[in-house]
């Protein structure tokens, strides 16, 4: 059986990348909170 988690640095970013979260409401309230929070990795 194939394992599930097949890791790729391309889909990573674009999922979960800046960019990605800047672009929805929702993913600003992540960057946001996340830099309140004192996060050095955004």
């Amino acid at each position: 059986m194939k394992r599930t988690f097949q890791p790729s640095t391309i889909v990573k970013k674009r999922k979960h990348g800046f960019l990605s979260r800047n672009k929805t409401k929702t993913g600003k309230a992540v960057l946001k909170r996340r830099l309140l929070k004192g996060r050095k990795n955004i």
